[in-house]
């Protein structure tokens, strides 16, 4: 045998050990992944809902074309999803403010109708950590409810309370436009604010959501207003969805020093599945390259080492503009914690990232509404 077929021998030897032992690590990976994914509860902070689909005859119980109902969640092990009572931005005006309120409520009604009436066997709502691990336990699905925009509230803070004894959780003061309550980001495109951060009223809300126990939710407002509502706050706040603007430049993510505001404030940033928010170049239409999973795990690597693990968490804005490609929607949800598994995450860590973070939050959060009720 001559040395040519010796080294042809010698090199087919060593690709075929080369690829039996990459698809044992492939398959030690899955298996890990699938264990860990199995054993935590999967939370998600960020789902848009259409009243439409909340009917008695279409409902989450069914495999709807969404990216978010209770199959896929089921599918692909997703526990946990915070629906959204969102209300875009018009008119600072009584007429404004009474459409936003009564848009508000019909949002309430129909997450209420879901897990009262049409899918009671399969989801139930929570309003505190200690819910979601008890819902959890049973098999069923957990919705929580928290409100993007403030703008419902018009200039009547009791519905503050109103809104919370409806179940919301979370609230940001802002959307796509200045309220009422608080400057958006989207006054950095043209530097015209309504407030330099805070209304007289936003600040008031800002002590109302403290003392009942709402977490305040800085994704969307500017800049100086997320500031102004650290500085206020008494406990932590959350970004229900953003993501990291060293790595993607755009006005709805934060910079390092907001990272820093968060992590001093104890909070957590919820990163968020939005391929314009991840990578600009990638999410432009002519670009074939697509957004992935790993590019998402990428602004999450960013945020841990940025702000330390304890102080991020997960979102998708789903059916509002969210999901890349491996987590299109939530039958997909897996492949985060199989991408998590890939960088060297462990499972406490994962469980953290995953939910650990954000009901820690939650619960210091009605921790120090207890305390500020008792003065």
């Amino acid at each position: 045998m001559n040395s040519y077929i010796k080294a042809a021998i010698l090199i087919v030897i060593i690709t075929v050990i080369y690829l039996l032992k990459f698809k044992n690590d492939n398959n030690s990976l899955l298996v890990k992944a699938k264990i860990i994914h199995d054993n935590i509860i999967t939370l998600d902070t960020h789902c848009d809902i259409d009243v439409k689909n909340f009917t008695d005859s279409i409902n989450y119980s069914q495999n709807l074309n969404t990216q978010c109902n209770i199959p896929k969640m089921e599918s692909g092990g997703l526990d946990v999803a915070w629906f959204v009572v969102y209300t875009g931005q018009s008119d600072l005006t009584d007429d404004g403010y009474k459409k936003a309120y009564d848009n508000a409520i019909s949002k309430f009604e129909a997450i209420h109708n879901l897990v009262n009436s049409y899918s009671s066997d399969k989801i139930g709502l929570a309003l505190n950590s200690d819910d979601v691990r008890k819902i959890h336990s049973t098999g069923k699905k957990v919705a929580m409810i928290g409100i993007e925009n403030g703008f419902p509230i018009g200039l009547d803070i009791k519905n503050v309370e109103k809104f919370y004894n409806k179940g919301a959780r979370y609230m940001s003061l802002a959307h796509n436009g200045h309220s009422q309550l608080s400057d958006s980001n989207t006054g950095e495109s043209d530097g015209v604010y309504l407030h330099n951060g805070l209304s007289d009223l936003g600040i008031e809300v800002i002590k109302e959501m403290n003392r009942l126990g709402m977490m305040i939710d800085i994704s969307h407002p500017s800049k100086e207003a997320i500031r102004q509502m650290i500085e206020i706050s008494n406990a932590p706040v959350i970004a229900s969805h953003s993501s990291a603007r060293t790595l993607c430049n755009h006005s709805r993510n934060l910079d390092d020093e907001q990272l820093g505001w968060i992590k001093e404030n104890g909070g957590v940033v919820q990163t968020v599945a939005f391929k314009s928010y991840l990578d600009s170049e990638k999410s432009k239409p002519n670009n074939n390259n697509k957004v992935d999973v790993s590019d998402f795990v990428d602004h999450i690597d960013y945020l841990v080492n940025s702000m330390g693990i304890n102080h991020v968490g997960i979102s998708s804005d789903f059916d509002g503009g969210g999901g890349i490609q491996g987590w299109s929607d939530a039958s997909e949800t897996f492949n985060v914690t199989l991408e998590l598994v890939k960088r060297g995450y462990n499972k406490a860590e994962i469980e953290k990232i995953w939910s650990g973070n954000l009901l820690r939050v939650l619960d210091e959060v009605s921790q120090i509404s207890k305390k500020t009720q008792e003065l």
